[in-house]
């Protein structure tokens, strides 16, 4: 088992008793103090990650702004901790602009994209001032000018294309294709910025795409970029449009299994910043701000999921299942779009493989399995299961099915840990009923 502390979050160890640390934290002492399910995120990695993104990228594209999404996982305590690294955050939504606002996240660094922004979600960015709004279709802007009209203000956007790449990821997450629900088509991408270009009271500063998630390819990411500047040039040329930023989106792969690496983020900001340089010297551009929005692989192998086992069923020359108390309600990756995942036995590190088990969670879905068929020691109930890699997308898509209770959160660093959000309790759940 000690063979996958490389998805752990950096520094993670086994300690003399053979229980995994993550952050100099005992992860079994971790789940007997705040009990499980439980989600702990290394400080270390995630101010790591962050300062590493803006290090490989600015050291080859110098005006080059870092933004966190997130979507991946946010809350006050993850905001103030971004905010103090120096990244921009990319927000979808009101709930999301609320959170980081709450946070006193500066909402000049703040971007916000998304398909179908509520005409009560706009009011809300443009009142608070947010940086950046990326428009996504021409409904969208429309609404924007009337509202910008109304205010007085003059936002300045970006406008989402889609650049019809096929990113070779599974399809739930593939965002940037001809058939996508996310910005505008090519075929009507000139009818849209024309249409931007002619509205006083909007500032149309460049241009959007994100082509997907988990991306484990850098050509996908330079057909796109190609695609874009090419099409910057011809507007250009035909409506005189200056391209001032270029928001290439994120997307970028974490490895969350043995034998799934990712490239490493030295090896995208290559090809993106390469393929940025050399575009805009072929077409006569001048270089724009580069932006990028970093999600899943900031947070997510900062993120380990703990959990008690309960009930192990052994049917003889068909499956041995392992219960968990979490699931698809916490986790529901795996049972969304085929996510692929591993555990260790947190509390038994050094014990040898005895064989291979499914991890099944317990809630009333067959469909509600962590992982199938992997080798682990014999576990037992009571043993503390940890899974690592669920630090982005795994808390934000949780639910309270089956009226569960969403899971406490716990930030760690050289030993110490610190409670970020509290466990769900049962008057939680009903708090919001009307009788």
């Amino acid at each position: 088992m000690e063979s996958r502390l490389k998805l752990f979050p950096s520094a993670s160890a086994v300690n003399d008793s053979g229980h995994l640390v993550i952050g100099g934290c005992d992860a079994v002492k971790l789940a007997a103090e705040f009990g499980t399910p439980l989600y702990l995120f290394d400080e270390f990695s995630l101010r790591n990650n962050c300062a590493e993104f803006k290090r490989e990228f600015s050291q080859r594209y110098a005006d080059t702004t870092v933004l966190y999404a997130a979507k991946a996982f946010i809350n006050k305590a993850l905001a103030r901790l971004f905010k103090e690294e120096g990244l921009g955050l990319d927000v979808v939504s009101a709930g999301e602009i609320s959170i980081v606002r709450s946070a006193g996240f500066p909402m000049d660094r703040v971007y916000f994209p998304g398909n179908n922004k509520s005409a009560e979600e706009l009011k809300l960015a443009l009142e608070w001032g947010v940086g950046r709004i990326v428009v996504d279709n021409l409904h969208e802007l429309n609404l924007l000018g009337e509202l910008a009209s109304e205010r007085g203000d003059k936002p300045g956007i970006l406008l989402r294309l889609s650049p019809g790449v096929d990113p070779h990821t599974h399809r739930y997450i593939t965002t940037g294709s001809l058939d996508s629900k996310f910005g505008v088509p090519m075929v009507q991408a000139e009818k849209a910025l024309a249409t931007a270009l002619a509205m006083p009271q909007l500032n149309l500063r460049g241009l959007h795409f994100h082509i997907g998630s988990q991306i484990a390819e850098l050509e996908p990411y330079q057909q796109a970029i190609d695609i874009i500047l090419s099409f910057a040039a011809e507007m250009k040329q035909k409506h005189g449009f200056e391209i001032e930023e270029l928001d290439i989106g994120g997307g970028f792969a974490i490895q969350y299994t043995l034998d799934s690496p990712a490239p490493p983020i030295s090896a995208y900001a290559e090809a993106i910043t390469s393929g940025i340089i050399n575009g805009c010297q072929r077409l006569g551009l001048a270089q724009p701000r580069l932006i990028i929005e970093p999600g899943r692989s900031i947070a997510g192998q900062a993120g380990v999921a703990l959990y008690t086992v309960g009930v192990v069923k052994d049917i003889p020359g068909v499956r041995c299942y392992v219960s968990v108390d979490g699931g698809m309600a916490d986790n529901i990756r795996p049972a969304l779009y085929e996510a692929k995942l591993e555990a260790v036995i947190a509390n038994r590190m050094k014990d040898k493989a005895a064989g291979k088990f499914t991890i099944s969670g317990k809630f009333c879905e067959s469909g509600d399995i962590l992982i199938r068929d992997i080798d682990l020691p014999e576990p037992v109930a009571g043993d503390i299961l940890a899974i690592p890699g669920c630090g982005a997308y795994s808390l934000p898509e949780a639910s309270n099915y089956n009226a569960s209770l969403k899971p406490a959160v716990v930030l760690v660093r050289e030993g110490g840990a610190r409670l970020i959000r509290r466990r769900e309790t049962l008057d939680d759940l009903i708090r919001h009923d009307l009788a």
